[in-house]
């Protein structure tokens, strides 16, 4: 029987997503497990050193190791690294009642929002937020798509997938194609109320509604959404709530792209993996002085 869960998979002070390929290719490998397993999505947030993924399942710890394998031979392959990537064990909740899935998968698409990356969640391109009430809200633009034959360059040519998966010409399956989207525009109703969800502020009102679904579960909040996210404190993500956030400092996936194009050039190396200590601990001072960011930012994206 499938019940419905938030997971989530932390890398902590690491890069799971270094550029735009990583978190498609991450994304693309959701959508296979999904497939492969039987499991059907609802919501989704791939952050630089984590990710969210909100789904109903029979087999929880099934679903993420098909998701995790081949997404860490791709990444170890792609840049030299080996072992384990991400914590040994991932961040399950069980989700139970229409109020306690409201909360949960309006923490999951806000994500984004919540640790600063962008000021307000349309702003984020991988997540699936844009992808409920797309038409409704005027984010159905004409889509370049791939023929089928040429989805191999981006699951591997072994991967199998179902008809009904679209792939655009980025290289990354439609999320509308894969996610159960109408279900989610179920729970939320109406684009305006989806609308209202998005801006809503956190605060105790979320956990009184709760209190509805007479579940006898404890509500979901922010703090426990994000448990093992260990950059951001709750408060911290409460403040980029509401906005109050310099937006200008440069992201992750800047960095990296900073550091992987332009930096280990200069050693001759091909990733960050592959750097010594010391090499690592000049770069970070250069970075450091560059880009006037704090060394949590820096060492992650350096894998120190």
């Amino acid at each position: 029987m499938k019940k419905t869960y938030h997971l989530s998979l932390s890398a902590g002070n690491e890069i799971l997503f270094r550029d735009t390929e990583d978190y498609n290719r991450g994304f693309n490998y959701f959508a296979l497990a999904l497939h492969h397993t039987g499991t059907t999505g609802l919501a989704e947030s791939f952050m630089s050193n984590h990710c969210h993924l909100m789904v109903q399942t029979s087999d929880p710890i099934g679903f993420m190791h098909s998701f995790r394998q081949p997404y860490s031979k791709y990444f170890n392959y792609k840049y030299g690294r080996n072992g384990r990537l991400g914590e040994r064990q991932h961040f399950s909740m069980e989700i139970v009642g229409i109020h306690h899935m409201l909360a949960a998968a309006s923490y999951v698409l806000r994500n984004a929002l919540h640790h600063g990356v962008v000021p307000i969640p349309y702003a984020y391109p991988h997540c699936s937020v844009n992808a409920i009430f797309r038409e409704e809200m005027g984010k159905a633009p004409e889509v370049h798509l791939l023929d089928r034959k040429s989805f191999y360059r981006h699951i591997g040519k072994r991967a199998e997938c179902p008809d009904h998966y679209r792939m655009n010409a980025s290289g990354v399956f439609l999320r509308e194609s894969v996610l159960d989207i109408a279900q989610m525009e179920n729970i939320y109703l109406t684009p305006r109320s989806f609308d209202y969800y998005m801006a809503r502020r956190t605060s105790e009102d979320w956990i009184r509604e709760q209190e509805k679904d007479q579940n006898g579960r404890p509500a979901v909040r922010l703090e426990d959404i994000e448990k093992g996210m260990t950059e951001d404190s709750s408060q911290k993500m409460l403040v980029n709530e509401a906005g109050k956030n310099d937006y200008r400092r440069i992201s992750d996936i800047d960095l990296c792209r900073h550091i992987d194009k332009e930096v280990i050039n200069g050693y001759g190396k091909i990733s960050v993996y592959h750097l010594t200590s010391t090499e690592k601990k000049v770069i970070a001072e250069q970075l450091y002085r560059q880009f006037h960011i704090g060394r949590d930012q820096i060492t992650r994206c350096l894998a120190m």
